[in-house]
């Protein structure tokens, strides 16, 4: 019995820090990916917003794709680009599940 509760009780442990991540970025003085950025105007007349985390932008970019039925029927790891999208992809008409976040990066400054 006592193993069992020392397992539970790492798992609560874990949870505890889950629930604190939640509330810095809720509280927008996250760091890293949860760090509220501005972004450039390509991307903020996309997303109708000035500054995002990186998360939010690719949250937004996926309800583009989804509202707009723009993944590839045929393979699900491609995105048809429509003219909107092709200004915050460098122009491509086709864009991979795993290059977003690499097309999206350059929208967002470097650190200082």
């Amino acid at each position: 019995m006592a193993a069992i509760s020392r397992v539970f009780g790492g798992f609560r442990t874990l949870m505890s820090k889950a629930a604190s991540v939640e509330a810095v970025t809720v509280a927008g003085e996250g760091k890293g990916i949860f760090k509220t950025l501005p972004v450039s105007q390509q991307l903020a007349s996309f997303a109708g917003e000035s500054e995002l985390t990186r998360g939010s932008a690719l949250k937004k970019v996926w309800e583009y794709v989804k509202l707009h039925n723009l993944q590839n029927p045929a393979n699900k790891k491609e995105i048809h680009c429509d003219d909107k999208l092709k200004t915050i992809f460098d122009g491509k008409d086709k864009v991979g599940i795993t290059e977003i976040m690499k097309l999206l990066s350059p929208h967002f400054p470097k650190s200082v």
